[in-house]
C-alpha cells in the first residue's frame, strides 16, 4: 500500500485550499499512519460525516479498505464510479485489498452498464484481478457489447481482452475469437487465444495496427480530461 498511498497522499495536497485544509490532510495522515483501532474508528466516522470534502473521504476509505475494513465499502465503490479516472484508480486498488464478496459484484455492475462505459477501464481491471465468479461472464458481456466498428471505448474493449485472457476460461474463446477482426484489439486478443491453447492469427494489417497502439494504460477514448 505504500507507494499507492504516497501518490495519493502527494495528489489530494495539491487539492487543499485553506490552511484549515492543511491542518485536517495532516491529522488524516497521522490516524493512517498509527494505524489504531481508535485510528480507524475516527476514519470510519469520516466517511458518514457531513461536508467532508472528498479527498479526506477518499484517503479515510484508502486507508481503510486496505486494512480489510468492509466500513469503507460504499465510498471507494462510489470512487470506483468516479469522472476522474485517477480516483478510479485509487478505488480499484483499495476494493481489490478489502475482501470484501459484494466487490465483484459491484464491480460487474458497472463494467456491464452500457451507460457508465466511459469510467469502465478500472471495473473491468479490478474484475480481473479479483478472479471471482462474476468475472468472467461480466468482462465476456462488455467485451461483446464493444465489439462494434470505430467504438471509443477500445480501451475498455482491449482491458476485456487482456483479462479474460488472464483468467484463462474457455468461454471467453467466442468473444476473443470475434476480437481478432477488431484492429486494436487483434494482437491482444490473438495472445489471449493463445494462453487459452487456441492460436489464431490476426489478419497483418490489424495485426500491424493493434501493435501500434498504446496498452491498457491511459484515458479512455472519447472522454473528455475528466472522464466524462
Amino acid at each position: 500500500m505504500e507507494e499507492e498511498f504516497h501518490e495519493l497522499t502527494d495528489r489530494v495536497r495539491a487539492e487543499l485550499r485553506s490552511p484549515r485544509d492543511l491542518v485536517a490532510y495532516e491529522r488524516l495522515l497521522g490516524l493512517a499512519r498509527k494505524n489504531t483501532p481508535a485510528g480507524r474508528e475516527e476514519l470510519a466516522r469520516m466517511l458518514v460525516a457531513v461536508e467532508r470534502p472528498l479527498w479526506a473521504r477518499e484517503i479515510a476509505a484508502f486507508v481503510l479498505g486496505c486494512a480489510g475494513d468492509k466500513r469503507a465499502f460504499e465510498t471507494l465503490v462510489l470512487l470506483l464510479n468516479y469522472r476522474e479516472p485517477v480516483r478510479c484508480a485509487t478505488a480499484a486498488h483499495a476494493l481489490g485489498r478489502l475482501g470484501d464478496p459484494r466487490t465483484a459484484r459491484a464491480a460487474a455492475a458497472l463494467a456491464t452498464n452500457p451507460l457508465r462505459t466511459a469510467y469502465a477501464l478500472h471495473p473491468v481491471r479490478l474484475l480481473a484481478e479479483l478472479r471471482a465468479p462474476q468475472s468472467v461472464p461480466a468482462l465476456i458481456a462488455t467485451l461483446e457489447r464493444l465489439l462494434t466498428p470505430h467504438t471509443p471505448y477500445w480501451r475498455v474493449a482491449l482491458a476485456c481482452v487482456e483479462g479474460l485472457g488472464a483468467l484463462g476460461d474457455r468461454r471467453a474463446v467466442p468473444a476473443l475469437t470475434a476480437a481478432v477482426t477488431h484492429p486494436r484489439l487483434a494482437a491482444a486478443a490473438a495472445a489471449s487465444l493463445a494462453r487459452l491453447g487456441v492460436h489464431e492469427e490476426a489478419p497483418t494489417g490489424e495485426r500491424a495496427a493493434s501493435e501500434g497502439a498504446p496498452s491498457g494504460g491511459g484515458e479512455v477514448e472519447g472522454a473528455s480530461a475528466d472522464g466524462t
